[in-house]
């Protein structure tokens, strides 16, 4: 390729390079509104939360098929659809499955309306994971949550629930705190996943990084679950 040097004679490799950039076949990518409106607002939330589907990706790579509760806007499922055979994300919320069935067009991906709550999802799952949706759940609901989720997957499925530490809470937007009904402490999230699993593995993440470090000093939490024990 000819090097981009000064403008003369260059600007020409210059201009097909730059246009071999945008070429292909995946055109242009739409936001979903919600998506959108955070990233005018606040747009370092989209690192954290890409960075917790990074997490995802790297423990469920190489999976056939995997489940995600609560998948909104779909804004992370490309990054889980790059490393498994097929990704199925589900929401309660039909304006968010519209929008990722009009906007989102990849045959390794699928949407569906969906409430965990309602019943098992009807598939073998290798993977299942929620991220940002257990502190929605009531807690005289979240046992049944879970109950659905081991319903969805294999024996030996790996499932991981993400969600903000009950500590920090106190630095949330009052929006944020309304929603946040069922927020644990890093002890209380591994507690009441060790119902339902024989192994959990506690991670933490400030910002975009992720850690083993004290539960109380974390803005959010993980638990890496295997082997359930509900049949």
């Amino acid at each position: 390729m000819e090097k981009f040097a000064g403008i003369g004679s260059s600007i020409t490799a210059k201009e097909t390079y730059l246009r071999s950039l945008v070429g292909g076949d995946y055109g242009e990518f739409t936001l979903g509104m919600n998506t959108s409106r955070i990233l005018h607002e606040d747009p370092k939330l989209l690192l954290f939360s890409l960075a917790r589907y990074k997490f995802v990706s790297k423990m469920f790579s190489g999976f056939d098929n995997v489940l995600e509760i609560g998948c909104q806007e779909g804004f992370g499922a490309a990054i889980i659809g790059q490393v498994v055979d097929h990704y199925f994300g589900i929401d309660f919320f039909i304006p968010y499955i519209e929008s990722c069935n009009r906007r989102i067009q990849n045959e390794k991906m699928s949407f569906k309306a969906g409430d965990i709550l309602s019943g098992p999802i009807g598939e073998n799952f290798q993977g299942a994971f929620a991220l940002d949706v257990l502190e929605h759940i009531e807690k005289d609901s979240e046992d049944t949550f879970m109950q659905n989720i081991c319903k969805s997957i294999r024996e030996d499925a790996v499932v991981i629930i993400g969600m903000p530490s009950l500590q920090s809470q106190i630095y949330a937007s009052e929006g944020s705190r309304i929603g946040h009904v069922n927020c644990k402490t890093g002890e209380q999230l591994r507690e009441f996943s060790q119902k339902y699993f024989r192994n959990v593995f506690s991670f933490s993440m400030n910002d975009e990084m992720l850690h083993t470090g004290f539960f109380p000093m974390s803005q959010y939490l993980f638990v890496l679950c295997t082997h359930k024990t509900l049949r």
